[in-house]
């Protein structure tokens, strides 16, 4: 009895596993979007300079963004469900969490710049904000490309 997996097998493990891993940066994309929808309602808030408000600004945007394209593949596939279109919901799907994954890290880094701002304020606010952004791309994009010579392409 063979134990290889059939291309729609294979499918539906790759399309299982990308929704296992959306979940995990969903979670996180809604609990910093809570955050900074909290934070536009607190009396502190009408306190701060313009520019800072507007770096919140940006950052919800950046958070709303994300979630919208690690929400994507799910809403696709319900759509979409029964038409035979997997794999071309799959390569999209990828496409979004990597996008989705790169829009949080932006919004993180937004979220650790005022965050640090409040806290110390000036150049090392944006230092601090740098060491974030330089963290997410390596542990998130630069360190699995090291990885990526070993891939045999089948998934």
């Amino acid at each position: 009895m063979s134990t290889a997996e059939t291309p729609a097998q294979r499918l539906a493990r790759n399309f299982s596993e990308l929704l296992q891993e959306l979940r995990v940066a969903q979670a996180g994309v809604q609990i910093l979007f809570a955050f900074l929808l909290a934070v536009a309602f607190t009396e502190a808030y009408e306190e701060q300079p313009f520019g800072l408000r507007m770096l919140h600004l940006v950052t919800v945007l950046l958070a709303t963004v994300s979630s919208a394209l690690l929400i994507a593949p799910a809403v696709w596939h319900r759509v979409l469900f029964r038409q035979g279109r997997r794999a071309d919901i799959l390569r999209k799907a990828n496409l979004f969490a990597l996008w989705g994954v790169g829009f949080l890290a932006a919004a993180m880094t937004g979220t650790v710049i005022l965050i640090a701002e409040v806290a110390v304020g000036g150049p090392v606010a944006i230092v601090i904000g740098v060491a974030a952004a330089l963290m997410f791309a390596t542990l998130w994009f630069a360190l699995p490309r090291l990885f990526n010579h070993h891939a045999d392409g089948e998934d």
